[in-house]
């Protein structure tokens, strides 16, 4: 996307957006919107903000779409190298520490302009957060995007780490709608991924949808 200012065409980079993750005992539930804006337009309405980069790794993504998108390649590519050396799935930690490494490399010279949710299992369920410094941070429950104030008040009023997956769903659905009602850069619809011991299963729902639910957290 582009925009005439003085006469000139300017570069609009395409962005968005409102993700939330939310670790429990038993799953890691990401859960992002799926607009994307140049400027104050909206240019896509279906964005995969979720990008499955291994059978129990997915990433969320927010910032640049085309800076997130090739990292997450060269993500990808990555667990399948170590997979094929080493004989067994890259920890979810090293996945976090590789993403780090390529983010702090570039951050003096050309930075990507990303935030990262990165959910996995590997012993157990596993939710990193890194940013376009390469800064890493585990957590229980976790925000990035133009959404955030919304979303992250709702998950520290109703999260518990003792929450079942589906009530755990029924949050990230939640906060990402509140997002949706008060950020112009967050809309669509919501995907979901939920990781768990099993593997990762995907879910979309649209606003409607989700309006229409009666989400009590038990």
């Amino acid at each position: 996307m582009s925009q005439v200012v003085d006469g000139e065409y300017k570069p609009q980079p395409i962005k968005g957006t409102t993700t939330v993750g939310i670790r429990t005992k038993d799953a890691v539930i990401l859960a992002a919107d799926k607009r994307a804006t140049a400027g104050n337009m909206i240019v896509h309405k279906s964005v995969k903000k979720i990008i499955k980069v291994s059978d129990y790794m997915a990433l969320t993504t927010a910032g640049l779409v085309a800076d997130a998108q090739m990292l997450a390649e060269a993500l990808r590519n990555e667990i399948k190298k170590y997979e094929l050396q080493m004989r067994k799935r890259m920890p979810v930690k090293s996945a976090a520490m590789f993403l780090s490494n390529v983010l702090f490399g570039a951050a003096r010279v050309y930075p990507y302009i990303v935030q990262f949710l990165l959910g996995g299992y590997d012993t157990a369920p596993r939710l990193y957060s890194l940013d376009w410094f390469g800064t890493v941070a585990e957590e229980t429950f976790l925000v990035t995007g133009s959404g955030s104030p919304m979303a992250v008040g709702v998950l520290e009023a109703e999260y518990s780490e003792d929450m079942s997956v589906e009530d755990a769903v029924k949050l990230a659905l939640k906060a990402v709608y509140a997002a949706t009602r008060r950020d112009t850069a967050s809309g669509e619809g919501i995907d979901v991924a939920i990781i768990t011991k099993d593997g990762i299963r995907m879910e979309r729902h649209s606003l409607d949808e989700v309006k229409g639910m009666t989400i009590k957290i038990a």
